[in-house]
């Protein structure tokens, strides 16, 4: 790691040179990239369409190179994964061991072990991993976990998460969706984990779950509709339900704490940005919520905050900031989740190696 470290010092006031491989979501990447032209130049793109390649090679001046060209260039410093979630272990794998940084697209990999398995390939790589939970970077979300982190929320009690969007057969027609091989879940994994993440950003890890799944909305193999019990490590509640046959798209938390509420706005994929209603539960902690975020100061959200802060802590050598330790345990909730909907009982975490699905929750 030290030799990571010295390898980004020695680059700070140079930009990034990436490669963003998978031209879906990627080019939400792209075009986070091109906002930071100081930070970032996007020196690569790779895609199985060769349109999509064009085009953004077009806009961004960048080379067109398969991933096999891009991992052994030397003037690629990161590795931008947007590719099905079916290809990340082998890829990750490569890059970091090709000496890349990398950042992963969700889900990340396909089980528990692969996360193990991808944690021993980073400590013995200079590069680092950050999986994409871009969510996290809500100016509404970070002032609620700012005032959690200042102990103004005090003791928490219940909180809700519920995910309701719409998803029609066209969605499905990419071949790769919708299969357990290849898309390695359904709304739990490839639409509510941020969401679930959301929740546990602020309310902490869970300890036990109840979970029940079904597929009423489309003809696929994996759950569209779920529904979740938490008990969360404080002791305190948690209720989830996520759908992807609401013709309204809506997704919305709120926590319920001593010292304050919290509500996020209803915006399906905005979610996390303000506007959050913040009700104070009296006059002292109106006080306390005003001192921590009362002048608070905007920063870029989604995946242009979060490849921001990517950057910061490249510059200095700190952590990436979401780890590949917060990948582990979004999926040890959704291994969790799946287990609970399969045995139709409460699954208690953390999920350990022995546990029947520790190696992978496809069926």
């Amino acid at each position: 790691m030290l030799c990571g470290r010295l390898r980004r010092v020695e680059r700070r006031d140079e930009p990034i040179r990436a490669a963003v491989v998978g031209l879906g979501i990627g080019q939400m990447h792209v075009w986070s990239m091109r906002r930071m032209k100081d930070r970032y130049t996007v020196a690569a793109v790779c895609d199985l369409d060769r349109a999509k390649a064009e085009a953004a090679a077009e806009r961004t001046g960048a080379d067109i190179a398969s991933f096999e060209e891009v991992i052994a260039r030397d003037d690629i410093d990161l590795v931008d994964l947007c590719t099905p979630p079916s290809l990340h272990l082998e890829q990750i794998t490569a890059a970091l061991r090709a000496g890349k940084d990398v950042v992963c697209e969700k889900p990340l990999v396909a089980s528990l072990a692969h996360v193990d398995q991808l944690a021993e390939v980073e400590a013995e790589s200079p590069g680092s991993l950050m999986p994409v939970f871009q969510y996290r970077f809500g100016n509404g979300l970070q002032k609620v976990k700012a005032l959690v982190d200042a102990g103004v929320a005090g003791r928490h009690h219940t909180s809700t998460m519920e995910v309701a969007w719409r998803r029609r057969a066209d969605y499905y027609a990419v071949p790769w969706r919708g299969r357990w091989e290849t898309e390695l879940g359904g709304v739990l994994l490839s639409q509510a984990i941020h969401a679930l993440d959301m929740l546990t950003y602020i309310a902490g890890p869970p300890t036990r779950v109840f979970c029940r799944t079904t597929t009423r909305v489309n003809d696929i193999e994996v759950e569209d509709c779920a529904s979740a019990s938490l008990e969360l490590a404080d002791g305190s509640l948690a209720t989830a339900s996520a759908t992807l046959g609401s013709p309204q798209e809506i997704t919305r938390h709120r926590f319920n704490t001593a010292g304050f509420s919290a509500e996020s706005g209803t915006a399906a994929y905005e979610s996390s940005s303000d506007p959050w209603e913040i009700t104070p539960d009296g006059p002292e902690a109106e006080a306390a919520i005003e001192e921590v975020i009362g002048s608070w100061v905007e920063r870029p959200e989604g995946w242009w905050g979060q490849l921001e802060r990517f950057a910061d802590a490249r510059a200095t050598g700190d952590p990436p900031p979401v780890t590949l330790a917060d990948a582990r345990a979004s999926l040890e909730l959704i291994t969790a989740l799946y287990a609970s909907s399969r045995s139709g009982t409460d699954v208690a975490l953390p999920i350990e190696p022995d546990h029947p699905l520790y190696r992978g929750w496809l069926p």
